[in-house]
C-alpha cells in the first residue's frame, strides 16, 4: 500500500450538486457500497488521510478519514475527479503496486487523475474550474482506472444497481474472505453471492435473495424477522434493518430502517424506523422520516422525471426518482412526496405535500415556509447526534452555521 497523499477535487461542475454539495464535498458522497473517497483509496492503493479540495464553504468540515486541504498541496499528491466513481479493485495491495509508478490515470480517453511533479497552491482549485489537463505532471506512466462519470446528482441512483452488482462480486471474489456460515434459519434464493460478515444477527423467518443480485451484510447489522433483502443489496455496519421489503439498495453505517425501500441510497446515520416506501431516492446523513413518510419514484404518465438543479429544472431521463434528502432532513409523520423531490439540508417539513424544491432550513406545513434559526437547528443536531454517540464539535458547528448563512433559496436560483 501507498502512502502517497490523496486529494479529492470537487469541479465546478460537482459544487452544483445539490442538496448535497452545499453542505459536503462530493467525495463523501455514498457511491454503491462506499464513499467515492474510500473508493479513490482503494482504487489506488493508498493508505491513510484524504483530503479535499471543495471551496472555501467546507473549511470546516469535520467527517473521519478526511480534511481541507491546506494552502499547498505537495509535490508527489495524487489529485483525482472526486465525480469519477472508481471500480472497487479486487486487490488493493496489487493495485498499490500497479501505480505506484505512475503519474497520471485515465478513463478511457478521459484524465481521471494526476501526480503533481511540483508543489501547487491550492487556491488555484478555488472555484473549481481548473481543469487537471492543465496541472503539471511528472513523467512516470499512464494509469488506467475503470469507473463511472457522475455527470448529474441523480447519477448516484441511476448507477446504483450497477455499481452494487460490480462491488459485491468483487469483495466475493477476494480469496482471504473469510465469513461465518449463515444460520440454519436463513431463507436463501438465488445463486449469486451473499456475504454476511462477523457479528451479524439475523433472527428467523429472514429471506435473502440473492435471484437478481449479490448481498453484503457488514459486521454489527441486526437483521430482524419478516426482513426480505433482495439483491444486489449492501447492509453497511451496525445498522438495524427493522422489518420490511428491502431491494438494490445500499445502507450507509448505522442507520435504522424499516418498511419497502427500493433502488435507495443511506449516506449514513439516518432513520426510516417506520413503514412507508420510500424509493429510487437518496437520504444524506442525519435525516430522519417521519412514520409513514411515502415518495412518489413514477409519474402517472410514465414519462421521464423532472428534477430541480440550481440551474434549473431539468428532465433526467429517468422514468424513477423519488427525493433527494440533503443531510439532516426531517419530515413529519404521514408526508408524502412527489415525484422528482429535493429538500435542502435541514429542512423540517410536515403536514402537507411539499412542492418539488424544498430550500435549506426551510420550516413548517406548507409554502411560505419559515427558516429554521441557526442556534436552535445546531442544537437539535448536537442531541440528535449524541444518540448515536457521536460529539457536533466545534468546527462541525461552525461548519453548520457557514452552511446556514450561505443557505440557497429556491427563488433565487430559479429565477
Amino acid at each position: 500500500m501507498s502512502t502517497a497523499r490523496l486529494y479529492l477535487y470537487d469541479d465546478a461542475h460537482a459544487r452544483t450538486f445539490e442538496p448535497f454539495a452545499s453542505t459536503r464535498p462530493i467525495s463523501e458522497m455514498r457511491a454503491g457500497t462506499a464513499l467515492i473517497r474510500e473508493r479513490w483509496m482503494a482504487a489506488l492503493g493508498l493508505q491513510g488521510d484524504a483530503f479535499f479540495i471543495a471551496g472555501d464553504r467546507h473549511a470546516d468540515f469535520d467527517e473521519p478519514g478526511t480534511r481541507p486541504a491546506d494552502t499547498t498541496i505537495p509535490a508527489g499528491a495524487i489529485v483525482v475527479n472526486s465525480r469519477f466513481v472508481p471500480a472497487v479493485p479486487r486487490d488493493p495491495t496489487k493495485v498499490g503496486r500497479m501505480n505506484a509508478s505512475s503519474s497520471l490515470w485515465r478513463n478511457g480517453t478521459e484524465l481521471v487523475a494526476v501526480r503533481l511533479k511540483d508543489p501547487v497552491g491550492v487556491w488555484q482549485f478555488a472555484d473549481g474550474t481548473l481543469p487537471l489537463d492543465e496541472v503539471q505532471v511528472g513523467t512516470g506512466s499512464i494509469g488506467n482506472v475503470d469507473g463511472r462519470w457522475l455527470w448529474d446528482v441523480w447519477d448516484f441512483v441511476r448507477l446504483l444497481p450497477d455499481q452494487l452488482s460490480a462491488d459485491i462480486r468483487q469483495v466475493a471474489s477476494r480469496p482471504w474472505l473469510e465469513q461465518p456460515p449463515l444460520p440454519t434459519h436463513v431463507t436463501v434464493l438465488g445463486a449469486e453471492p451473499i456475504i454476511v460478515l462477523e457479528n451479524v444477527v439475523i433472527e428467523p423467518y429472514v429471506v435473502l435473495d440473492a435471484t437478481a443480485g449479490p448481498i453484503l451484510i457488514q459486521p454489527g447489522a441486526h437483521i430482524r424477522s419478516f426482513t426480505r433483502i433482495t439483491g444486489p443489496c449492501y447492509i453497511g455496519r451496525d445498522v438495524q434493518v427493522m422489518g420490511g421489503d428491502i431491494s438494490v439498495c445500499s445502507i450507509g453505517d448505522v442507520c435504522k430502517v424499516r418498511g419497502e425501500l427500493s433502488n435507495t441510497v443511506f449516506l449514513g446515520y439516518s432513520n426510516k424506523g417506520h413503514d412507508g416506501f420510500v424509493g429510487h431516492s437518496y437520504l444524506g446523513r442525519w435525516v430522519n422520516l417521519g412514520a409513514s413518510t411515502v415518495t412518489s419514484n413514477l409519474k402517472n404518465t410514465y414519462g421521464t422525471v423532472a428534477l430541480w438543479t440550481p440551474s434549473g429544472v431539468r428532465d433526467t431521463g429517468m422514468q424513477f426518482l423519488g427525493t433527494l434528502f440533503g443531510d439532516h432532513v426531517k419530515t413529519g409523520i404521514g408526508l408524502t412526496l412527489t415525484t422528482g423531490c429535493v429538500l435542502g439540508a435541514a429542512a423540517n417539513v410536515f403536514d402537507q405535500m411539499p412542492p418539488k424544491v424544498v430550500a435549506p432550513f426551510s420550516w413548517g406545513g406548507k409554502p411560505p415556509y419559515e427558516t429554521y434559526r441557526a442556534d436552535k437547528f445546531v442544537e437539535t443536531a448536537a442531541r440528535m447526534m449524541a444518540r448515536r454517540h457521536v460529539e457536533l464539535s466545534d468546527r462541525a458547528r461552525r461548519h453548520l452555521m457557514s452552511v446556514h448563512a450561505g443557505r440557497w433559496t429556491v427563488e433565487t436560483d430559479e429565477s
